[in-house]
């Protein structure tokens, strides 16, 4: 008798929810490691970012202008301090840096319940401005070791949309404390992001060791005080960190300018705020991955200069058409100006990336992250006044010349970025064999 052949075993079912899972799970078990950090730092800090007007007016018992003082100062300092706080996390290590800075921000935070009086309150918010570029600076270049280049710009972005999801996540836990009306939970709440703090810095010492660049043995501090004058003296690397921040103005646009005009300007509900900022969050969790695609070449970051320009000078038109519009259609105009607005957010973030990775020297990352925080400030720091004046007292000519500066800034950026991306050739030309060539190794 013939032997019987066996059936072919059916096609396995399709798995809707694991393709999912796959989509949703970290590039690596690394971004994975340093995403579920940002979550928790995210819940930390985002609790007190809902709270901190209240908690200084009521609680440290300042005036609102005392606290907008304060904070300006801190500013000025910061920006002042950015590039040599660089230079330290470079000195120390990366890692080394934010951990530590990590570590000082939640003392800040326990110490914040005990500030009495102006000078305190500048003391501590000047120690944690400072602490924060530090930390943000040793952050940046850790990341940049620790990713590989094929994997960098996909584990930017997981680590944002993580960050973002904690931000939101802290900003209900800060909702709740504000909705019980009472003054212990506000006070108490610094507590709370001081202990999350601590931990977040034991996270950080533990995460893996990223293996940066190793310098030729003599070359380096030699071209470094002969040719480059540092990284502040990289102008076109300067250039393209100012313009970025001239497109990062959209976050004014959506945090200052739309809600003005929504108020005052429009017959819009005010409730619609609140669904305007969840769409927000929404979007900038699910979708940074997506809009970073690409951004790991220089001209892929210029492409998405060029949708972030596109995306935020479109918002601005479609405004214009809000100013005594019937309530349905305003609601749905400043809902399509906001979702554009948060495309170009989204478009601008991953540019960033691509131009700090690829034009930046890989000895030096600490320090151009601290370049990168001053250029992010010059490109930024006018913008609150200026657009609310355009947009307020100009009206429909004044959202045309909101539209027309992001497009200058887009337009402007590719010459930038083939001028420091020669620089940064020329600066490393004279690299001994064995060294690390920043070009090569970002290709």
């Amino acid at each position: 008798m013939p032997r019987a052949t066996s059936a072919a075993p059916p096609p396995a079912p399709r798995k809707p929810f694991a393709r999912l899972l796959r989509r949703v799970a970290p590039p690596s078990s690394a971004v994975g490691r340093v995403s579920a950090q940002a979550l928790l730092y995210g819940i930390g800090t985002g609790s007190f970012f809902t709270t901190n007007a209240v908690f200084f007016t009521k609680v440290v018992g300042l005036s609102a202008a005392a606290v907008g003082l304060g904070l300006t100062i801190a500013g000025i300092v910061t920006f002042v301090a950015a590039v040599p706080l660089g230079r330290v996390a470079d000195r120390v290590g990366p890692k080394t840096a934010w951990a530590v800075a990590s570590l000082a921000e939640a003392v800040c935070f326990l110490a914040y319940p005990a500030v009495r009086g102006f000078a305190a309150f500048l003391v501590v918010v000047m120690a944690l401005r400072l602490i924060n570029a530090a930390g943000g600076a040793g952050y940046g270049a850790y990341l940049l070791n620790l990713y590989p280049g094929k994997e960098r710009t996909a584990g930017l972005a997981y680590n944002r949309s993580a960050l973002n999801a904690g931000f939101t996540i802290g900003a209900g836990l800060g909702g709740l404390a504000l909705a019980t009306g009472s003054d212990t939970a506000i006070r108490v709440l610094p507590f709370f992001v001081g202990v999350v703090l601590l931990v977040n810095s034991v996270v950080i010492f533990r995460l893996p060791k990223a293996a940066g660049p190793v310098p030729a043995p003599a070359q380096p501090e030699g071209r470094e005080r002969r040719k480059w004058g540092g990284a502040l003296g990289n102008r076109p690397f300067l250039a393209v960190s100012v313009l970025s921040g001239v497109l990062s103005t959209n976050q004014v646009i959506l945090s200052v300018v739309i809600p003005l005009w929504l108020v005052e300007d429009t017959n819009a509900p005010r409730v619609l705020l609140a669904g305007l900022l969840a769409t927000n969050a929404v979007m900038v969790v699910t979708l940074q991955t997506m809009a970073a695609h690409g951004t790991d070449t220089l001209s892929g970051a210029v492409r998405a200069q060029y949708r972030s320009a596109a995306c935020f000078a479109a918002s601005c038109v479609i405004v214009v058409f809000t100013d005594g519009s019937v309530e349905w259609l305003t609601i749905t105009l400043v809902w399509l100006a906001h979702i554009l607005l948060t495309g170009a957010e989204l478009f601008q973030a991953a540019a960033g990336w691509g131009f700090t990775a690829l034009l930046s020297d890989p000895l030096r990352r600490g320090e151009y992250q601290g370049v990168t925080q001053v250029g992010q400030t010059l490109g930024t720091v006018w913008a609150p006044a200026a657009y609310t004046y355009l947009a307020m007292e100009w009206q429909t000519a004044g959202w045309l010349t909101i539209a027309a500066i992001v497009l200058l800034a887009a337009v402007v950026t590719p010459p930038a970025a083939r001028a420091a991306e020669r620089s940064l050739a020329k600066a490393v030309a004279g690299t001994a064999s064995g060294s690390v060539h920043p070009v090569d190794e970002l290709a």
